[in-house]
């Protein structure tokens, strides 16, 4: 089965989350912990170079509560600060903010040692689809927040919401990156629902996610539709045969009592992605072990001090965030170029543009650290059904 997904708008979302880096002083990325790894966009690691980065494991409570843990100190190895969160109950969501502000020490102390007392820190929200950004800013700003008005120059529907006078949060749409190297990755990410159903064959992807169960939970198909206990299952063969035994047990038959495995493959898709297989994770830290060390240039609590947010020069900067001017108002200033100082380098254009820049060098040569993208796994999947990248 052959996974690929990524519309037109997703291309532009991204383009759009570049331009809105220079504004950010943090990225906050949800990835669902059921599959942490598969559900964490490389292409973020690109677009938010030199950036403090936190990490929240998302719907935790869908997951394998064994594997929570190890996948926490995995990233926090990787140099993310990191937090377990069910943002639909809203355990976990408290912490965030003192989270956030470990991350934003370092901005926070240089604030101060200049007297910028009321610059709130600006956190820039990404996942990908169907990892429940909306409902964590929900419950992550609840009643105390305002919106402050769509950015100037952004498509509509980007917006700053203000958590309190410390924190501002701007949300981003999901997306995907254009091709998933490993096609157990986009596997994964069908399973979860962040790839449109409509454009997978879902009793395919059943078959894969069965063969999953059997070998890291043997006894929740058993145990969930009544079928013989299944001591082995080597290849989609013989998914297809405890598929056939799900279906006759279900009551799923075509006519002439033929099992209907297409009607079962769906129960089976949703009873996972319900929890009423239970609580089940489908990647380990252990899967990706040689990562940590892969990566290890990508630690971002090593590196933050580096992070440049304003050079020495931009005394406009300063006040305005000395008066707490909302950042929309410093995107529009067009005698004053504190934006593309504050971001530093963060585009090859800030260097033509800020003459400031070419006096203050030291911000430039802060942005060495960089988070490369993981790498993906080897596995391959066994049927190959192509995706039109371009449908929506």
């Amino acid at each position: 089965m052959h996974f690929q997904w990524y519309p037109g708008h997703m291309a532009k979302a991204k383009k759009m989350m570049q331009e809105d880096m220079k504004l950010i002083d943090v990225v906050i990325e949800l990835v669902d912990a059921r599959i942490p790894y598969s559900s964490k966009n490389p292409d973020i690691d690109f677009l938010a170079k030199n950036k403090s980065r936190v990490i929240l494991l998302n719907k935790s409570d869908m997951a394998d509560q064994r594997y929570n843990n190890a996948w926490k100190a995995y990233f926090e190895e990787l140099g993310y600060y990191v937090a377990l969160v069910n943002s639909k109950s809203g355990t976990g969501v408290k912490n965030v903010q003192e989270i956030v502000n470990k991350a934003c020490e370092a901005k926070i102390e240089r604030d101060r040692r200049r007297g910028i007392l009321y610059r709130p820190v600006r956190a820039m929200i990404v996942g990908i689809p169907n990892v429940g950004k909306s409902t964590f800013i929900n419950s992550f700003v609840g009643k105390a927040s305002t919106k402050t008005g769509n950015k100037p120059g952004v498509t509509k529907g980007k917006q700053w919401i203000r958590l309190n006078k410390f924190t501002e949060l701007l949300d981003t749409p999901g997306i995907l990156w254009p091709k998933f190297e490993d096609q157990f990755v986009g596997l994964r990410l069908a399973l979860i629902g962040s790839i449109n159903d409509s454009i997978i064959d879902t009793t395919s992807m059943s078959l894969e996610l069965i063969l999953i169960l059997v070998k890291n939970y043997p006894d929740v198909l058993a145990n969930r539709y009544g079928i013989d206990q299944i001591v082995a299952a080597n290849d989609l063969n013989d998914a297809h045969k405890i598929l056939e035994s799900i279906a006759m047990k279900r009551g799923c038959l075509l006519k002439g009592g033929n099992p209907d495995v297409d009607r079962a493959a769906a129960f089976v898709i949703d009873d996972f992605r319900s929890i009423k297989l239970g609580n089940i994770t489908l990647e380990f830290p252990s899967m990706f072990k040689d990562n940590l060390k892969k990566n290890q240039s990508g630690n971002k609590k090593e590196e933050e001090t580096k992070i440049t947010a304003e050079t020495d020069n931009t005394e406009e900067t300063d006040t305005t965030a000395k008066t707490g001017t909302s950042p929309e108002n410093e995107s529009t200033a067009k005698t004053d170029t504190s934006v593309e100082t504050d971001t530093s380098a963060e585009t090859d254009t800030s260097a033509k543009t800020d003459t400031s820049a070419k006096t203050d060098t030291s911000a430039e040569t802060d942005t060495s650290a960089e988070t490369d993208s993981l790498p993906e796994t080897d596995n391959t999947v066994e049927t190959d059904i192509t995706v039109n990248k371009d449908e929506e």
